[in-house]
């Protein structure tokens, strides 16, 4: 446990320097990179039989250094991983008796993944560190909320054959965390209403089930290749995949949603 809490603490000053430090990119996307790259590889490790890691691992580098400066591909990259992340919910509900997505175009996908994440990530950022550090602790908040509730009063499983510790309990108290924090943004800071407060709450309401769908996706893929961990990079915490799988779908949907409020005069920032 002491040791998950030094490599946590590690993690928030890293991340808060890069976040806040600079108003300029020369922090957040190096580190954005940084992350990209080992995720890259750790990916190459819950396909079937990838013999070229390291050519999977420079085309996820070559395609977010190349997307993170040209805004205009960002919508894209979004809209294709939301496509990715709805097959995914239907191939969770019926793992592990139909398994046919479970092949090569898991390299494609992941590709999608990652450069959809980093970009909405990078997004969100640019707008205000605030915003990216307001998605981070929705899913945090949702997440610590499912973990106490799921212990305490779960009893229905949400996945079994995928994350057996999940249950609907939990969901429940983790949607029912965030959204109290999303409430407190929305009204006290923010000073959001009508519309614009009813679209906002269910934007991140819809991120905070989005995240939940991306852990459960990473389950889903560990137990396929047979592994416990996407790696060891983090003590106590596995792999960086193991930290970020709630965000890579949370982020990209959380953006696109943002996107098209601003987009449509719904939301103004």
């Amino acid at each position: 446990m002491w040791q998950r809490i030094k490599t946590a603490i590690v993690l928030v000053i890293i991340v808060g320097i890069a976040l806040f430090a600079s108003s300029a990119p020369i922090l957040i996307v190096p580190l954005l990179m940084v992350g990209a790259g080992i995720s890259a590889h750790e990916w190459t490790k819950l396909m079937p039989q990838w013999r070229y890691p390291a050519l999977f691992v420079w085309i996820v580098l070559a395609l977010t250094s190349i997307s993170l400066w040209l805004a205009s591909s960002w919508v894209v990259w979004w809209s294709a991983s939301i496509v990715i992340w709805l097959l995914a919910l239907a191939w969770v509900r019926v793992f592990p008796q139909k398994t046919q997505w479970y092949g090569r175009r898991l390299a494609l996908m992941g590709a999608v993944i990652l450069t959809a994440a980093i970009t909405a990530m990078f997004d969100l950022w640019r707008l205000s560190p605030w915003w990216l550090m307001y998605v981070f602790l929705l899913v945090w908040c949702a997440d610590s909320g499912a973990y106490f509730v799921g212990r305490k009063f779960g009893r229905r499983k949400m996945a079994p054959n995928v994350s057996p510790n999940k249950s609907m309990e939990g969901l429940a108290g983790g949607l029912a965390t965030g959204l109290l924090v999303v409430v407190i943004i929305s009204v006290f800071k923010l000073q959001l209403t009508g519309l614009a407060l009813i679209s906002f709450v269910a934007l991140s309401a819809v991120t905070i089930l989005a995240s939940v769908l991306g852990d459960l996706f990473e389950s889903m893929l560990k137990r396929q290749a047979g592994v416990k961990d996407s790696g060891t990079i983090l003590p106590g915490h596995g792999g960086v995949l193991d930290r970020i799988d709630s965000l890579l779908s949370a982020m990209p949907i959380f953006a696109l949603g943002f996107w098209a409020l601003q987009y449509f005069g719904i939301l103004v920032v």
